[in-house]
């Protein structure tokens, strides 16, 4: 019942679904949870291994924190998305922490982590992809860091909202200026003063609902 169920989905995210062996494809599937998780609920933190997630609907946030509890988002999962990140037992050379939250309310397939590791070790196609998922991830990673280390404020502001309104296709962003500080590694008065500083250019429009773009090319041009 649980291959019936889960292998449709694998067979269109894994490439290596085809060369591993029935036995493995069934033990997967056999050690898959179909979660829901409710928007802002903690999915992993720290060294918990956790397993592979794959998202069918709904937004996750992978971020670090410091000692602190200050935190900086690394990148967004959406439906489609796979994270590994939180697997650190199947990726032995993650050694920091990472933590995962649902942004909204998500459902999602988790692949038990010592089920997915177990078959790993013995296929070396699904090391590959573990890896070339981690890799394509850490590119996000470090633009976050080159933003953080080398760009100004109004640039960094600017190519967040221009991202959200061409990712979900809708002029209003329905963020606070707390989360938006959050995706951007920043706090909330700097954010807050550089949106106050965009609306009295006639670049946003601020509102309980959130942030309505009004200006796209001006902002295109912020970040150049």
């Amino acid at each position: 019942m649980a291959r019936a169920m889960f292998e449709p989905v694998f067979k269109e995210i894994f490439p290596f679904w085809s060369e591993i062996s029935e036995q493995d494809k069934e033990y997967i599937c056999k050690h898959t949870l179909a979660m829901t998780y409710p928007k802002g609920s903690n999915i992993h933190g720290g060294d918990v291994c956790s397993g592979v997630i794959f998202i069918r609907s709904g937004t996750l946030r992978v971020y670090i924190m410091s000692e602190s509890g200050k935190d900086i988002t690394l990148y967004r999962l959406h439906a489609g998305d796979i994270c590994v990140l939180s697997a650190s037992c199947v990726l032995d050379s993650i050694t920091f922490d990472v933590f995962v939250d649902a942004e909204e309310n998500s459902e999602c397939y988790v692949i038990g982590p010592n089920a997915f590791a177990e078959v790993s070790e013995r296929n070396d196609n699904i090391k590959i992809f573990t890896l070339e998922t981690a890799v394509g991830r850490f590119s996000d990673v470090m633009w976050v860091m080159q933003q953080i280390l080398f760009m100004s404020m109004d640039k960094r502001v600017a190519i967040f909202l221009l991202d959200e309104i061409s990712r979900t296709k809708s002029e209003v962003i329905p963020l606070t200026h707390e989360q938006i500080a959050k995706y951007i590694g920043s706090a909330r008065e700097v954010v807050s003063r550089m949106l106050k500083y965009f609306e009295g250019e006639r670049l946003v429009e601020l509102s309980r609902r959130g942030v309505k773009v009004l200006d796209k090319n001006r902002l295109r041009e912020l970040t150049l």
